[in-house]
């Protein structure tokens, strides 16, 4: 069939436009093409000339600066410092010893230290660098500089090291970071590359090990030229690294130095905590020990003498310290008795010093007893007659649920190495551990806080937050994260009648501000920090039925890891509860008259927040507390962020 002459010119004109369309596409292609080797032959050039010529490109990683942390007012309690080093290269020193000889007239080093680096530097390629001398003073670094010329090989170089500028006030929460071990590398699954470089520091222990992926921070790279040998050129480019992040505590540094120092040589633990927010305000263990001797390297003997100490400085006796609570037990007993009603407030219970059970015979601590005593008065008196009749009644598993709705026998979510869950135990817990039934007489035991009860100073401060106010208070440690707080729920009701909880307080406050109590002797003479509080003495010997026939043995005439554990519990101020504390001195033979003063002492320096007056003390103490003051080394209390400490 015959084409129009219409038809026929607009088929031309669609040739004509797919023919210019396609010649366009492959003109942006070559162009493309073009543009693309131009950069790789011209722009690129010498770099893909290096890497032609056997590899000579190296990525390197560079290590970041690790994150801080502060206390609640912005103080640096762990830091990085500059770390003033000397190394060495074997290839441009020649003859190393020589150099090392007239080194060691500019800074210290001893004959082992010149050796140390002679049998290196032979292990090591000739253009590795060896570090001579670390942790150098800005004198002895400066020196080495100016006269670095007439000291071939030898390079002075910066790093950065952690630091803790407070030594032991945050030890044992903060911890210390280390070299990253073979051990380390094994509990990770898929290790961050920063991890092999040789001699980089992770968090061992405390927060810096809880926190170290925020901590770290994220590696940095350079690239550098090396020769076929590998001896490094010169740098080509570097992209630096994040820091990782700072980290806000709940801790209060001048608190945190009080409370340590308060506890001065005891083997003891305590944590303050403020009730209204669970935010942990003070959390020590003593003795301590200076966490920068870990970062630098301990020595052996310094290690070993940390270790050797009955004391155990290193092991964290806030959290992961567990011990029979004591009479600091009797309000949890109180309070599983009222709620599950077994008992009223305003009932007595007579003690005449001790009650039979069986053959058995349990003691109160008053050998002539208390009388008629109703809730109140047992707290006051801390009577064991009116308890091991209430644990009776009421029984261990309703004793322990009680427990458990205050905190005990649960492991709070803290960032702390092995905190301890503690042990609340039931009739069902008995049989499972040992196979056998409870007993009326373990329940005996158990209402004054001795047998198979454990609790740590933590957990025991959670109580008497929770006490002191009705509520689910978990304890906080982390207040911010590069400045973001995690969410904080409102604590919830713990489901406590109000009324019993009123009447175990009432008991607390008679503990120590009624003549008589047991803690009267700790009181706060000021209304505004008014101290509610329960002491504890928990044994950790048995005494038999021939030593109470002859009489039994004092504590202070028994060696020291046999006498009793001292423990105190309290809260303040009374009517408008702010703080908690929990004090455990082990083997310290009395609550009343060891813990209770230390508790005191805290709760009011919390309140106050720095050293009480004077005249907050009963007249006849006040020459032993300033007394006291004097022998502390305590920091400056003008101390603020503003103005932190010199080494940051």
């Amino acid at each position: 069939m015959r084409r129009s002459p219409k038809d026929t010119a607009e088929s031309a004109r669609r040739i004509t436009r797919r023919t210019l369309f396609l010649g366009a596409s492959q003109a942006a292609v070559a162009a493309v093409l073009g543009l693309r080797m131009h950069h790789m032959q011209v722009d690129e050039a010498d770099d893909f000339k290096l890497l032609a010529e056997e590899n000579r490109i190296n990525m390197r990683l560079i290590p970041p600066a690790r994150g801080l942390i502060n206390d609640r007012n912005g103080n640096l309690l762990a830091g990085n410092e500059q770390n003033y080093r000397v190394v060495i290269t074997r290839e441009d020193a020649g003859d190393v010893e020589d150099v090392l000889h007239r080194l060691s007239r500019l800074i210290p080093l001893t004959e082992e230290d010149i050796d140390r680096t002679l049998k290196e530097s032979e292990r090591r390629s000739s253009f590795v660098p060896i570090t001579v001398a670390d942790r150098l003073s800005w004198e002895d670094f400066s020196r080495v500089a100016v006269n670095a010329p007439a000291l071939p090989g030898v390079t002075p170089e910066v790093g950065q090291s952690r630091y803790y500028p407070y030594s032991g006030d945050f030890a044992h929460v903060i911890g210390y970071v280390g070299p990253v071990s073979d051990y380390d590398l094994s509990k990770m699954e898929d290790p961050d590359p920063l991890l092999q470089i040789p001699k980089f520091q992770i968090g061992k222990v405390g927060i810096e090990a809880k926190m170290e992926e925020d901590l770290r921070g994220e590696a940095g790279t350079k690239r550098i030229e090396v020769n076929a040998v590998g001896r490094v050129m010169r740098e080509l480019d570097r992209i630096d690294g994040k820091q990782g992040s700072r980290v806000q505590l709940t801790l209060d540094l001048g608190l945190q130095n009080y409370m340590q120092q308060r506890l001065g040589s005891e083997s003891a633990a305590g944590v303050a905590i403020h009730v209204e927010t669970g935010d942990i305000l003070g959390v020590v263990s003593s003795p301590s020990f200076d966490p920068n001797l870990f970062v630098r390297g301990i020595s052996g003997p310094d290690y070993s003498a940390l270790m050797n100490h009955d004391h155990r400085p290193l092991a964290d006796k806030s959290v992961q310290g567990t011990y029979p609570p004591g009479s600091t037990f009797k309000m949890v007993v109180a309070l599983a008795a009222l709620e599950a009603g077994v008992m009223n407030a305003g009932e007595t219970v007579y003690c005449p010093g001790f009650m039979q059970l069986g053959t058995r015979r349990f003691h109160c601590w008053s050998r002539g007893g208390h009388g008629s005593v109703n809730l109140t008065e047992a707290l006051m008196h801390s009577c064991d007659v009116y308890f091991y009749e209430a644990a009776q009644r009421v029984g261990i598993d309703k004793i322990s649920e009680m427990g458990r709705k205050l905190g005990l026998g649960t492991r709070h979510d803290l960032p702390m190495s092995a905190v301890a869950e503690g042990l609340m135990p039931t009739r069902a817990w008995k049989a499972e551990r040992y196979g056998r039934d409870w007993q009326i007489g373990d329940s005996v035991n158990a209402g004054i806080g001795q047998g198979y009860i454990l609790a740590s100073p933590l957990q025991l401060a959670v109580m008497t937050a929770r006490i002191s106010t009705g509520r689910a208070i978990e304890p906080r440690l982390i207040r911010s994260i590069d400045g973001v707080e995690p969410p904080a729920p409102q604590p919830a009701s713990l489901g406590i009648n109000d009324a019993f909880l009123r009447a175990a307080r009432k008991g607390m406050h008679d503990v120590v501000n009624i003549r008589g109590g047991t803690g009267y002797g700790m009181r706060c003479v000021d209304d505004a920090m008014m101290i509610a509080g329960k002491s504890g003495t928990s044994q950790v010997r048995n005494i038999t039925a021939a030593e109470r026939a002859t009489g039994v043995v004092r504590n202070d005439q028994l060696p020291w890891n046999r006498r009793d554990h001292a423990l105190f519990v309290g809260f303040a101020p009374y009517n408008n509860p702010k703080v908690a504390c929990a004090v455990v001195v082990e083997h310290g033979s009395g609550g009343s008259s060891v813990a209770g003063p230390i508790v005191r002492d805290i709760l009011m320096q919390a309140l106050s927040g720095g050293l009480p007056p004077l005249t907050a003390y009963p007249a006849d103490q006040r020459g032993k507390v300033e007394a006291q003051r004097a022998k502390m080394n305590l920091l400056d209390p003008r101390l603020t962020a503003a103005a932190p400490p010199t080494r940051a």
